[in-house]
């Protein structure tokens, strides 16, 4: 099949991800550009985001409508309808820090709508299933270590209710009195603290790093702020510790699940993720 290039010269960038980039053109004012970085910019990874997002859609989520996959130089690209005046809960967290906790409210509330609803196990893929097979691929990691991540995998239900694969106050945007979910490129189904795990590790593991405070415009305090605030809102306790353990235990499992959802690690990657392992490993689990 024959796919339509696109002169990125005239497109202007509007945003930046995890993946990759966002831009929009002034000829075409409905539509977005998303370009991901190198090796998340194959047709086997936009074909599967495209299917994905109609997929999605069919369930009744509310999510950009896809239009088509298009070609950038030499890698793949796609363009989805542009959702005008929009901002993300990261970006109205930016601007009114005094909403952090409203925002996270609303994350949990609309989260908890996505992770109840029924999925298609004949088309979205298993989490579960994905971290079962990431074991295997885990490098860097002892033997102890290795074991403690095979017994509490192997006791993970295999629940049929929708999983967004990269719930982050990023990836859900407000416009027009409407919520949208964006970044469908790894929905499943699964257990719901997947998802949450790997909020947790944003909001606590990574929370120091740079480049997540610029990648969701929030301090480190502020990220702490979000997270402590929708574990009260997810939970309805003011005591919330047996939540964050938990938390912390399935964004472990996160690290891990890193080697079935990206296409090649690097040798740095591999050895920050077994020291992030170890760190969570030995606070969570014993």
């Amino acid at each position: 099949m024959d796919y339509r290039s696109i002169d990125i010269t005239a497109w202007t960038k509007v945003g930046e991800g995890g993946n990759g980039f966002v831009y929009e053109n002034s000829a075409d004012p409905d539509v977005i550009l998303k370009v991901n970085k190198p090796g998340l910019s194959t047709l086997e990874f936009f074909t599967r985001e495209y299917e994905t997002s109609k997929a999605v859609e069919g369930l009744g989520l509310s999510v950009p409508k896809m239009h088509e996959i298009v070609r950038v130089g030499d890698a793949y690209a796609s363009i989805s309808q542009r959702i005008k005046n929009k901002r993300s809960l990261a970006r109205i967290c930016k601007d009114e820090p005094e909403r952090t906790e409203e925002m996270a409210r609303v994350l949990s509330d609309h989260f908890k709508k996505l992770s109840s609803t029924p999925c298609n196990s004949d088309f979205f893929p298993s989490r579960k299933e994905q971290l079962m097979k990431a074991i295997e691929k885990v490098q860097f990691i002892g033997k102890k270590n290795r074991q403690s991540i095979i017994s509490f995998a192997r006791t993970i239900d295999n629940v049929k209710t929708c999983s967004h694969g990269d719930l982050n106050m990023g990836n859900l945007i407000f416009a027009d009195g409407k919520y949208y979910w964006i970044d469908l490129d790894r929905f499943g189904y699964g257990d719901r603290m997947f998802d949450i795990g790997h909020l947790f590790q944003i909001c606590h593991a990574y929370a120091s790093m740079k480049r997540v405070q610029d990648i969701f415009h929030m301090s480190e305090e502020q990220l702490h702020r979000f997270w402590d605030a929708f574990a009260k809102a997810f939970t309805g306790k003011n005591d919330y510790s047996e939540f964050d353990k938990l938390a912390g235990q399935f964004a472990c499992m996160d690290i891990v699940l890193a080697y079935q959802f990206h296409s090649k690690v690097s040798f740095a990657e591999k050895l920050f993720f077994a020291i992030q392992i170890r760190s969570l490993i030995k606070k969570y689990f014993e």
